[in-house]
């Protein structure tokens, strides 16, 4: 057992003498936390007050640059504090978060909001022509002025104080709706007996009795309530009862007449962000986002939406009517329910494609597939990936590995964290527990990806179905993005660009993973080791753009929900549940497809604002990945030497150091073209449906 914090030092509080000076989870407690925080806190604050006290002239160097040398122990306790949160939560440390958002919140307002630190700024920017500072300075002069003015500095000191006590409370209830979401989440499951079993695959049966093992019920089988347990549970279950049981669990998250209900905490939230809007004279939310993007205003993000929506609905009609024909010819006498369209699709696209998940899952163990991310990267951009056993983790299921440049020269750590347990929240992500710099020295990033796999059970691999191999490239996409950064300031490093940018080094890179000479070099059978055969091979790609109008409904619908939640008076919406089903009647959403997140467990916007009003992004992103992978295609090399070097140099290792439109037209030489995503997705020419 660690030592308790009254008789240690505090290990958040020393150097850490890990290799790489990486956080010794074994001894770090949660009642380490609060002190370090209040210690991170008074030291920030005494940096940021000998800035803004400064009685010489603003210069880049004396107010600009020491804001980047500030809060160094801060980001350090927070960065290991929401890590462990997220993935390996505890009652205690829930009860801390509520705490530390609070804390957090009361330190950054007035930073944020500092009158005199913005005069700094703004004098700084008014003569930012004569300063000769280098593109990557000029840009985090601009970002750092824009930064201010956003968070209110510019506003009266009433202004001020309402929209501090306004950030304080979007801070407990962004907790709040996380804490509700993931109580729903552990409190669900549903036992399988023998007899409960048909339709399902030997992997996915493995699985559940490992989910069972990891909430003490060894020897029974369990469906949880992670997305990788219950889709493909609704792929492949035969028993239609189950199917509705597991799916209106999933659906119902956070709806529940129970605790957890997110339903008043969505309402407040929202009436909080228009008012904060409105204080810095936006008239909506969903503007105030919008205009720090690439995206800038509702109606760009509608418009893109609209498009995509329109061939996507009718393809889903289509294909509800080819589904409902398929039960039908079963000699079923029931309407297609959203529990079935999974089911029956899998069936449609077995009969048409003779293709299904359960076939290639042998072909797509974890470990291969992580092989595969690693080598695509290898031979992208020259970077080497070697397991290291000595670096301490906060689960044993975790794993580390060494990234070294071309060179072989050190640049990273990577953290890999799969598999599903009742103590990570939902989902899958990247971030880090240290970001690149080359301020005062280099320093090297500490990155992570966390997934929800479900994991193997007796010595089995994780079998990953062709969405969780996606998955995995995809987060690991985001990691690149991480390890690859070379800017020199930390608020620049990495993922810290515009939120329909960031999702760009993500979605192209799962274009890889789909890729033949991928599959037939690490699509391989977990048992005998054979290779991914030809004829599965071309049945898997020939089958990917099936089903295309049902993902694309899914996600536009609540792409579409975020925006209206954020661009209509919060005072006209009294219900969510009314709200949500008006909004989808206007658009003609298919009663048999439900939103991939539906309103009172889309964390992406209510667990914090990163995503609010900006679900779209991934839409905005796909358009330009789509477009992105063709300068590959178009070289006939996935590989190519040339436009690899323009990848790394123009989108994965330059952070935010510049504008993304402009990064983008500088590897691409033009700007993207939209109908990408639509042949992407098979979406073009599509007939449109009554």
């Amino acid at each position: 057992m660690p030592n308790s914090p009254s008789t240690a030092a505090n290990p958040l509080l020393q150097a850490w003498k890990t290799p790489f000076e990486t956080p010794p989870f074994a001894e770090i407690v949660p009642e380490h936390f609060l002190p370090a925080f209040e210690k991170a806190f008074a030291d920030h604050s005494a940096e940021i007050d000998a800035i803004k006290n400064d009685p010489s002239e603003p210069t880049f160097e004396n107010t600009i640059a020491a804001q980047e040398r500030s809060g160094k122990l801060l980001t350090k306790v927070a960065a290991v504090f929401y890590d462990l949160v997220s993935a390996h939560s505890n009652p205690e440390l829930l009860k801390l978060e509520t705490e530390v958002a609070l804390k957090m919140a009361r330190h950054w307002n007035p930073i944020s909001m500092d009158a005199r630190l913005f005069a700094r700024v703004s004098a700084l920017k008014d003569k930012s022509a004569s300063l000769g500072l280098t593109r990557e300075q000029a840009r985090l002069l601009e970002r750092n002025w824009t930064g201010f003015h956003r968070a209110g500095a510019g506003l009266s000191e009433s202004a001020k104080a309402r929209t501090a006590e306004i950030n304080e409370r979007l801070a407990k209830l962004s907790t709040t709706f996380s804490h509700h979401l993931l109580g729903d989440e552990q409190d669900w499951m549903m036992e399988l007996g023998e007899g409960d079993l048909a339709g399902l695959s030997e992997s996915f049966i493995a699985a559940s009795r490992a989910a069972a093992e990891e909430r003490g019920l060894p020897g029974k089988m369990v469906v949880t309530l992670s997305r990788s347990s219950v889709e493909p549970f609704l792929k492949t279950s035969s028993r239609r009862d189950l199917r509705e049981k597991a799916f209106k669990a999933f659906t119902s998250r956070g709806e529940n007449p129970n605790g957890n209900n997110n339903s008043a905490t969505i309402l407040e939230v929202l009436k909080l962000r228009e008012e904060r809007a409105n204080l810095l004279g936006y008239p909506t939310f969903a503007a105030y986002r919008l205009e720090d993007s690439m995206a800038k205003t509702p109606e760009n993000v509608r418009d893109l939406l609209e498009r995509v929506w329109k061939p996507a609905r009718a393809r889903a009609l289509a294909d509800r009517d080819a589904l409902q024909a398929l039960i039908a010819e079963e000699g079923g006498n029931f309407k297609l329910a959203a529990w079935d369209w999974r089911y029956y699709a899998e069936k449609l696209r077995q009969a048409k494609a003779n293709f299904d998940d359960a076939a290639i899952k042998p072909y797509l163990a974890l470990d291969h597939m992580i092989e595969a991310a690693f080598d695509c990267a290898t031979r992208l951009f020259g970077v080497t990936f070697s397991e290291r056993k000595d670096i301490p983790v906060w689960h044993p299921d975790v794993r580390v590995w060494e990234v070294k440049d071309k060179t072989g020269k050190h640049q990273a750590l990577f953290y890999g964290d799969y598999f599903a347990r009742p103590s990570k929240r939902s989902g899958a992500w990247m971030t880090s527990l240290r970001d690149q710099q080359k301020l005062d020295g280099s320093v090297q990033p500490l990155i992570i990806n966390v997934c929800n796999f479900a994991k193997g059970t007796d010595g089995q691999p994780s079998l990953l179905s062709p969405d969780d191999a996606r998955t995995l490239f995809h987060e690991f996409g985001h990691g690149l993005h991480g390890m690859l950064s070379n800017v020199n300031y930390p608020s620049l490093a990495g993922t810290s660009v515009f939120t329909d940018f960031v999702e760009l080094p993500s979605q192209l890179y799962e274009h890889w993973q789909e890729q033949p000479q991928v599959l037939q070099t690490f699509a391989r059978h977990y048992q005998t080791g054979e290779p991914l055969p030809e004829d599965l091979l071309k049945r898997f790609i020939a089958a990917r753009k099936f089903n295309q109008g049902f993902a694309t409904v899914e996600f536009v619908s609540s792409a579409l929900m975020d925006l209206e939640f954020h661009s209509q008076p919060a005072s006209s919406i009294k219900d969510v549940h009314v709200f949500e089903q008006q909004e989808l009647k206007k658009i003609g959403m298919p009663a048999e497809i439900v939103m991939r997140h539906r309103t009172t467990q889309f964390a992406h916007i209510f667990s914090g604002d990163h995503y609010a009003a900006g679900y779209y992004s991934y839409m905005w992103s796909e358009v330009m990945d789509a477009d992105a992978f063709g300068a590959f295609e178009e070289a006939h090399n996935i590989f190519d030497p040339a436009v690899a070097k323009r990848l790394h140099d123009d989108i994965y290792s330059s952070g935010g150091s510049r504008d993304p439109e402009d990064a983008y037209i500088a590897f691409r030489g033009r700007k993207p073209e939209p109908d990408a995503l639509l042949r992407r997705r098979g979406l073009l020419n599509e007939p449109e449906a009554a």
